[in-house]
Parts: C-alpha cells; structure tokens; sequence
C-alpha cells in the first residue's frame, strides 16, 4: 500500500480533525525512527499512519481497540509485522510486542500527544518554539497530560533509547509537519 492510499483509508476511518492530525504525527515519529534504525521507512509510516484506523469505531469499546484495526489491515493484506505492531499498540490487550516497529509504535503513540500538549501551554502555541528540555519539564510533571501514559513513553528504553534521545528525535519529526498539524 502507498502513501496516498493509506491516508485515503485513514481519512475514510477517522473524521475527527485532531485524530487524524494524532496519527499524521505519530507517522512522522515512526518515519524519523525508521531512518534512525535504518528500517523501511515506508513500511513504519503505514503502521504510525494507520494505528488508530479503528479509534472511532471502537470509541465506546475500548477492548477491541487496535484488534478491529489490525484484523481491517490483515485482510486488505497488509504486511504482517505492521499488522502485528497496530495489534499491540494497544497495552490494554498486553500483548508482546516482538519487533522493533512494535516497540516504536507503542512508545511513540503516546509521546506525540505529550508534544502537542506541550506545544499547547507554551506562550508561542508552536511546535517550533519548543525544545527537547521543555518537553522533558512537562513529562516530569504528572499532572500534566494524564493521557500521556509515562511508562509508555519510558519504553523507548526497549529501543536502546534514552528517553531525552527519544524526545529529540520524536519532536523534530512533528516539527518538520508543524504546518500539518496545524502547531
């Protein structure tokens, strides 16, 4: 599947602006990761574009969150690890996440809503005007963003990421969309 098909199936499955901004952002992570681990960077962003393919259906269903999804991708054919990795995005279903696309997905979901709330409370309201250490002072703080699971995001150790590392690169990617997501 290319690009312009996956954003077509994604806009089809997702009305809500600020979702579909969500997962423009976490497939711009998931493409900075992919170059920063020398992976098929095609292959990453469809997992980061289509991750949440299912939100809105499952909305008043959380538990079959990412399933509907994976299973909606498997029989269009999609690859099976990037099925596999929106299969296990989803911590509720505790499912093992054996890849590398898996392990990027599962942090990098929850880290792009952490950003953008970041870039939400600053004076500026940009993306641009933030750095990795203003990033950091709002993960510290665990009233902020509640949504924005902390042991998620800390799981880019599984990626032999430290977490400052792993901010720095999730926030230039959702930089270089600045204007996509409208921060």
């Amino acid at each position: 599947m290319q690009r312009k098909e996956a954003l077509k199936l994604m806009e089809e499955n997702i009305k809500q602006k600020n979702l579909r901004k969500h997962c423009l952002a976490v497939e711009a992570v998931m493409a900075e990761l992919a170059d920063y681990f020398d992976k098929d960077e095609q292959k990453w962003r469809l997992a980061g574009l289509l991750h949440d393919i299912d939100y809105e259906q499952t909305a008043d269903q959380p538990e079959k969150h990412s399933q509907l999804g994976a299973d909606k991708l498997a029989e269009m054919g999609m690859e099976a690890k990037i099925v596999d990795a929106v299969r296990s995005h989803n911590g509720m279903h505790q499912l093992p996440r054996k890849t590398l696309m898996a392990k990027a997905l599962y942090a990098a979901d929850p880290l792009t809503g952490l950003i953008v709330a970041s870039a939400l409370i600053h004076p500026e309201k940009k993306l641009d005007a933030l750095d990795t250490e203003f990033v950091l002072n709002r993960y510290g703080d665990s009233s902020f963003a509640k949504g924005a699971d902390r042991d998620v995001i800390a799981s880019c150790k599984e990626l032999d990421l430290e977490l400052k590392e792993f901010v720095a690169l999730s926030l230039a990617a959702m930089q270089n969309i600045s204007d996509d997501l409208g921060l």
